[in-house]
């Protein structure tokens, strides 16, 4: 392996996940030549994490990789021009290659993306062969983001198990096409503890999903669509500096809620996020059970300082 190498004192092994036994060989270069460093990058998590974890323990560090974030992008447009983009941006999400594109060209090409990216790993992964079944999956995910999600009403609609639907959920979140956001309960019987709500890392795959591809102004969905830009943007500051604060929604069943709260050192911070700037007090059963937690809505007014926040 040494004389295949050479010299070089970076490699870089994409789509590590396909070679096989890379684990192992990943341990044998990193204990025989500690001053080579090697970055190994796959798009399943899954499978990279399942070949190459356990030898790996102690000796790698995870990153996980985002799609362009709102933050970043001004550091190569204005803030006009930022804040111009929203709504394109929101319609077609910010993978590199389409962020920028045409309109045209960008539909076009996320299409191609979410055809292939979301269904080639997972279903050669699990050896799944009903492709139109995990696509009924994300098209009814698509169509519920901000909303409650029940694995027995999923299952029931798609004419498969609730423990087919839970397994399905967890390879497309550990393929990052979603994430889970769970209840948040502690000292109230009428808080809801069970259901989470599923969102998309990307809104633009969220949207070629059940194409929908419409003007802001134009949308029924335009808040939940806003929530899950959101919280997927927070979730890319969050890793850019370094913190993981606990993260939750609240509801009770009495429908009082909270879209976003944080936990971190103790302290947690609620969030309401509104497409159209609207003034809205702390629900009152929250505020009673949890009077140390600060509250804070979110809207096109300020959302800039809520997905670059200063630390």
């Amino acid at each position: 392996m040494k004389r295949y190498l050479g010299n070089s004192k970076i490699i870089v092994l994409d789509e590590a996940q396909k070679i096989a036994g890379i684990g192992e060989i990943l341990k044998l270069l990193v204990d025989t030549f500690p001053d080579l460093q090697i970055i190994a990058t796959g798009s399943s998590n899954f499978e990279l994490a399942n070949r190459s974890s356990e030898p790996l323990t102690g000796r790698a560090l995870t990153f996980e990789l985002y799609p362009l974030s709102y933050a970043e992008l001004g550091q190569v447009v204005s803030p006009t021009e930022r804040r111009g983009l929203l709504d394109f941006w929101l319609r077609y999400g910010l993978y590199p290659g389409i962020a920028f594109s045409p309109e045209s060209e960008a539909r076009l090409l996320l299409d191609n993306l979410s055809s292939q990216y979301l269904y080639k790993d997972i279903l050669e992964f699990e050896n799944i062969r009903k492709a139109d079944t995990l696509v009924g999956l994300l098209q009814l995910l698509a169509l519920q983001i901000g909303q409650l999600v029940s694995c027995h009403e999923l299952a029931n609609a798609l004419k498969i198990s609730s423990a087919t639907v839970e397994r399905y959920i967890d390879l497309l979140e550990k393929s990052f096409v979603i994430f889970r956001l769970p209840p948040f309960s502690r000292n109230l019987r009428s808080e809801i503890g069970k259901k989470n709500k599923i969102f998309f890392y990307d809104t633009g795959i969220r949207n070629s999903i059940i194409q929908q591809y419409q003007p802001m102004e134009l949308r029924s969905d335009k808040g939940g669509l806003w929530e899950n830009f959101l919280l997927s943007e927070r979730i890319k500051a969050l890793q850019n500096k370094g913190l993981r604060p606990n993260r939750y929604f609240w509801r009770t069943h009495e429908q009082a809620e909270i879209d976003y709260i944080e936990e971190r050192d103790g302290q947690l911070s609620a969030f309401e996020f509104k497409w159209q700037a609207k003034r809205k007090v702390i629900p009152q059963a929250f505020a009673k059970a949890y009077p140390n937690s600060t509250f804070e809505v979110i809207d096109r007014e300020n959302f800039e300082e809520f997905i670059d926040f200063k630390i």
